[in-house]
């Protein structure tokens, strides 16, 4: 089971590895792209939005509550903000598209797998990985890096509202303490988070799409599959990121 396991874990890096390299090699496959982008961005925009919502609202509260007991109540904007910015927004985002979009790509290469197009491809002296998967990957990079703006937007929002309505907050303090304790380097690990994780979701999606086990029901067994492991992969990845963004970074004002 072990080498199984290390087999299976070998080929998904590898598989990562040539994507990367095609990312760069002609012909660029735009339409399939712009298929792909247009599919993932519909089915995760409004789920996206919908949650973010009372995402950032229970973050606020929580927090709003514990800097109440603290006595540091003018910190609630600014630690509730980062803590959307940072963490949740990137993490919110990777896990709709590898529920919404990774599932819908691995279902599609590996129906496409059992129907033997991928051989016949191959056969063709086409590669499926330049034709199909790659395109898929920078799909999932490109949504994933857009809708985090998105719900940081939102969750920003909400977290604000529910603040200055429920807990009692003033909308100055709120933003006097996001402006004291953020900064332009918060969003950049953000946004990059959301790349590496838009990344990972494509590339687990297509892997277990490319194999597949067993015929229809492997399929199936594929998709669930592929949604698991990508999100233990984001949820480790989040805290190396987060560990080693914290080391190089120091904090405002530190």
């Amino acid at each position: 089971m072990t080498t199984g396991a290390l087999r299976q874990t070998g080929r998904l890096f590898a598989l990562a590895a040539e994507v990367s390299r095609a990312f760069f090699r002609r012909p660029f496959q735009f339409r399939e792209f712009v298929e792909q982008f247009w599919f993932i961005a519909g089915v995760t925009i409004l789920p996206a939005a919908l949650v973010s919502i009372p995402f950032g609202a229970v973050i606020a509260l929580q927090v709003g509550s514990l800097t109440q007991q603290l006595g540091a109540q003018s910190f609630t904007g600014g630690a509730s903000v980062l803590a959307v910015v940072q963490q949740a927004s990137p993490l919110i985002v990777a896990l709709l598209i590898a529920g919404a979009g990774g599932s819908a790509i691995c279902a599609d290469l590996g129906s496409r797998r059992i129907r033997e197009e991928l051989d016949a491809m191959e056969v063709m002296g086409v590669s499926p990985v330049q034709r199909l998967v790659v395109p898929r990957v920078l799909a999932t990079m490109g949504v994933a890096v857009l809708l985090n703006g998105l719900v940081s937007v939102v969750g920003t929002l909400g977290g604000f509202f529910f603040n200055v309505v429920l807990q009692g907050g003033t909308p100055g303090a709120y933003l006097s303490s996001f402006s004291a304790l953020a900064q332009l380097s918060d969003l950049y690990v953000s946004e990059l988070k959301a790349l590496v994780f838009g990344f990972i979701a494509g590339i687990v999606a297509a892997y277990r799409g490319l194999n597949p086990r067993g015929g229809p029901k492997g399929v199936g067994d594929a998709v669930n599959q592929s949604v698991v492991i990508t999100f233990l992969l984001l949820f480790f990845v989040n805290m190396v990121m987060t560990a080693v963004y914290l080391q190089i970074v120091p904090p405002k004002g530190g």
